[in-house]
């Protein structure tokens, strides 16, 4: 009696290839990703429904916001480059800092940056 394969052992050999060139480090940068990315999700979730409740407040009259202040204050605490701006170049300092925190003394952490995108993208 011949025995068939199972279904996982059968996927695992045809991605034999791919899977012996995971790095520890693209493993841990994929599921850093992911946990971002939900992490962002529910910031943003948090965000929008505060940005809601003030405005409504405001536009009813209960409470006055200085919206502009509030911007001018935002840039200015995560501007990294102090051009007043947020930028391309902002956001790539945040990513090396990130980067260097996430990778620091870990093994194989060439592949982080490439499976922190993969993770991003399905998380």
């Amino acid at each position: 009696m011949v025995e068939d394969k199972d279904p996982v052992e059968s996927a695992i050999d045809k991605l034999k290839p791919v899977l012996s060139k995971l790095s520890f480090g693209a493993i841990a940068g994929y599921t850093s990703g992911y946990a971002t990315k939900k992490i962002g999700k529910a910031a943003a979730f948090v965000a929008g429904v505060g940005f809601i409740i003030f405005q409504s407040l405001a536009v009813a009259g209960y409470i006055d916001i200085d919206w502009l202040k509030i911007k001018e204050d935002a840039v200015k605490s995560i501007d990294t480059d102090g051009d007043g701006e947020l930028t391309v170049k902002d956001v790539k300092n945040y990513w090396r800092k990130f980067k260097t925190i996430m990778t620091s003394k870990l093994p194989d952490a060439g592949g982080f940056s490439l499976g922190f995108l993969y993770g991003v993208r399905h998380g």
